[in-house]
């Protein structure tokens, strides 16, 4: 593990992140250990906690695994919420007007780290 890797605001390298892919990576937020979501779009990075809103359980079908519709959406695999991928506006699905919870995040010399 590297001096990096070793950083708790460390998350992942870009290269590890296809663009336009997803990435589970584990990280505290607020004191508590969570499971979040990174998306790349380019050189950009989001992150939300990777949490469905309308139940409480995790978005992906196994672990580190997401579903994208045909329209650019993340969905949840428990119940089909469909997430637009700027804000994490839930746009149809049991939740539709809730959205993710975001994290901030940067991206420098190739590093996606806690904001």
């Amino acid at each position: 593990m590297s001096a990096a890797e070793a950083d708790p605001s460390f998350l992942a390298r870009l290269d590890q992140l296809p663009d336009g892919g997803f990435l589970e990576v584990e990280a505290r937020v607020d004191g508590d250990a969570e499971s979040l979501v990174l998306y790349r779009e380019g050189a950009q990075v989001r992150a939300w906690l990777n949490v469905c809103p309308h139940a409480g359980r995790r978005l992906d079908w196994a672990p580190g695994q997401f579903l994208k519709s045909a329209q650019g959406h993340l969905v949840c695999a428990a119940h089909g919420a469909s997430f637009e991928l700027v804000q994490g506006d839930c746009v149809s699905g049991p939740c539709r007007g809730d959205r993710l919870r975001a994290v901030g995040v940067n991206v420098a010399e190739g590093e996606i780290r806690l904001a």
